[in-house]
């Protein structure tokens, strides 16, 4: 069974999207690795970074999205129309280890949810609604995985900012999470949040239920300018700080406009320009996170 990471920051703009779809396909390309990238983002940039908007459009109509996956585990239909490997989009960017679970614009219905989670608490004789709600939290997305977490050697949940339900639910469901971060007060905060976040998440949650560990914070378009680079290096090295050189990742993704244009043409930077910074960058990064796991 492979591994499951997480990428989220309480603070959007900071690179998430990016870094999954980017580390994701040099851990397909350069290392052989089998890569599912799952977008719970209701702007579907992983998805739009990874397929046409057209391609998605088709899928969409069809309820090929994450969407219907999710309204199984909230209103289960006896007999599914679909599985999981119907709604997985196989072979992304013609890179053949490379697959992506798209996100759609509406992904659940956030009433529809606390009705069905109060009619269990009422089923269950629960007076803690409290506790019902954790269990959800702990099942959704590890319930849409299930069938096909073996058949990978990464699954990375591009969540979106904040700290909805599906960025607990992902967060609850990895052993992993990576902290992209730019090198920016309020990204450094957004950080500090999260951390905290997740501490009370554990909290929240029976001991060993949630044994989700960071894997490292990743700084990303940082600016070499010679005007910005001190300021950026005391933000840094304020990060280092509070949270120790062991637990940021060496590798650091410049600020590079290849890595935008690549979003142009529906892939990653990798595919799209090799010989770009941003491109070099994240395939240091992909050999820094398995060296992270030990993994050759």
């Amino acid at each position: 069974m492979g591994y499951v990471i997480a990428t989220a920051n309480m603070k959007g703009g900071v690179g998430k999207t990016t870094l999954s779809v980017n580390l994701g396909a040099c851990l397909a390309k350069e290392h052989g690795k089998r890569v599912l990238v799952v977008d719970l983002d209701t702007q579907i940039s992983a998805t739009l970074s990874l397929m046409s908007p057209a391609d998605f459009a088709k899928r969409r109509r069809y309820g090929k999205t994450l969407r219907y996956l999710i309204d199984q585990v909230i209103r289960p239909e006896p007999k599914a129309k679909l599985t999981i490997k119907d709604i997985i989009a196989t072979s992304v960017c013609n890179l053949e280890q490379l697959n992506l679970l798209p996100g759609d614009i509406d992904l659940y219905d956030e009433f529809v949810v606390s009705e069905m989670l109060h009619q269990q608490a009422l089923e269950l004789g629960k007076s803690d609604f409290e506790e019902v709600w954790n269990r959800f939290e702990r099942i959704l997305i590890r319930q849409i995985l299930e069938p096909i977490r073996q058949e990978y050697d990464f699954i990375i949940l591009d969540c979106a900012p904040g700290y909805n339900l599906l960025t607990r639910s992902a967060l609850a469901s990895s052993d992993f999470y990576l902290l992209p971060a730019k090198p920016e007060p309020l990204s450094v905060v957004g950080i500090q949040l999260l951390e905290r976040r997740i501490d009370k998440l554990r909290d929240s949650h029976e001991e060993g239920e949630l044994n989700v560990q960071i894997l490292g914070i990743v700084f990303t378009m940082a600016n070499t300018n010679m005007l910005t680079g001190r300021y950026y290096k005391q933000v840094m090295q304020r990060v280092y700080e509070d949270f120790g050189n062991e637990k940021v990742c060496r590798t650091q993704i410049p600020l590079d406009v290849n890595v935008a244009k690549a979003v142009d043409s529906f892939m990653p930077v990798i595919l799209a320009n090799p010989q770009s910074a941003g491109s070099k960058a994240f395939s240091q990064l992909s050999q820094e996170v398995l060296q992270k796991l030990s993994i050759s």
